[in-house]
């Protein structure tokens, strides 16, 4: 099967999607420690913001899930979550008062328009049907010259990953690789960044990258912190990690 099977033949609708998400989000975020690849995920994301060198930013988080990034993000300014599971958002503003959490689809919430000086979206873009309007969304909450920090899946290194399961029939997938990304970017961004982050997979190529055997060998001359960052340079992560300034 393809597993990057984008939109179903029968679209979810936003309401089978939202049951989904509540669901995932209960068994796979809340009150589990996070993954070394969020862990990743989430310090990459908080350098970028820290690089601003403020305390007092403006900051959404779209897409915000538990809340567990917004924690984080709290740290350099005032937060606001966007999730479309209200139930998820109400568990999140008993942990997180200092963070406002709205319900919502992201295209019809009503937030007012150049009004961030960050805005953040982890792992969202692949799960939305219209992603150039998506990326035309995030950039109108900008302020000019605000920053979009976005991280997605890494769609060659994903179709390559056995232990990938297929989509869920109420959940949109539409990875995207590191061409396809920049190109989302450009209308709307200058002075764009890409990255990758957490190397795996272990199909075609990738079986010989990270082949433990080879691995191993390697890391009697290269440390292994070493290796994991080359292969990220050479964009075999398993997250793009994306960073521009609004136009």
């Amino acid at each position: 099967m393809q597993l990057n099977e984008g939109i179903p033949a029968v679209a979810p609708t936003m309401a089978d999607q939202a049951r989904y998400w509540d669901e995932w989000n209960a068994a796979a975020r809340e009150d589990r420690a996070l993954n070394a690849a969020s862990l990743r995920q989430a310090q990459a994301v908080e350098d970028l913001v820290a690089q601003l060198g403020r305390k007092d930013l403006s900051i959404i988080d779209v897409g915000c899930g538990t809340g567990w990034l917004c924690e984080r993000l709290s740290r350099h300014g005032t937060v606001t979550g966007t999730d479309m599971v209200e139930t998820v958002l109400d568990r999140a503003r008993r942990r997180l008062p200092q963070v406002r959490f709205i319900c919502g689809n992201i295209f019809d919430l009503d937030l007012p328009t150049g009004s961030f000086d960050v805005v953040v979206s982890l792992e969202v873009l692949s799960h939305v049907d219209d992603q150039p309007s998506f990326m035309s969304r995030l950039a109108s909450l900008l302020k000019p010259g605000g920053r979009l920090v976005l991280a997605t899946q890494n769609r060659p290194i994903y179709e390559r990953w056995r232990s990938v399961a297929a989509a869920h029939p109420a959940q949109v997938r539409r990875w995207v690789n590191a061409k396809e990304l920049r190109a989302l970017m450009a209308p709307h961004f200058r002075d764009v960044g890409l990255a990758s982050l957490c190397p795996v997979g272990d199909g075609g190529f990738l079986r010989i990258v990270n082949s433990p055997k080879l691995n191993d060998a390697l890391g009697l001359v290269i440390p292994k912190a070493t290796l994991e960052r080359l292969k990220e340079r050479m964009m075999l992560g398993n997250t793009l990690l994306t960073w521009g300034t609004r136009r």
